[in-house]
């Protein structure tokens, strides 16, 4: 795949990711373009759940939809078990959703934007 369509393929994952994030009532959903500063990947999608249980069903939703309408599998999925930090690991997309507490203590946004 050539590096345009790739992209193509990235922005399409993350805003796909967005918008489930947002309709499942996710808190402050963003997508953090960081294919400038990491070979890791080219976008990161960041939200925050309620609660453990709540950032679970975010999870599962958004693995679930980007599996039906654009036939994408996650590489990897960490966090599962505790639940205060789960990562979906796209290749070209990472999508991390925390509790508020964790998304606190990482402040990713800071760390690839030099936001709060």
């Amino acid at each position: 795949m050539n590096e345009a369509k790739q992209i193509e393929k990235a922005k399409a994952i993350a805003e796909l990711a967005v918008s489930v994030l947002d309709n499942k009532k996710g808190i402050d959903v963003s997508m953090l373009e960081v294919g400038s500063q990491t070979v890791l990947a080219d976008y990161f999608v960041l939200s925050t759940g309620t609660s453990n249980t709540h950032v679970r069903a975010l999870a599962d939703e958004v693995e679930f939809k980007l599996r039906e309408e654009l036939g994408v599998e996650p590489n990897h999925i960490e966090g599962v078990s505790g639940n205060a930090w789960t990562l979906l690991d796209y290749g070209c997309v990472i999508i991390h959703i925390f509790t508020s507490q964790a998304r606190d203590f990482y402040k990713l946004e800071r760390l690839w934007n030099g936001n709060e």
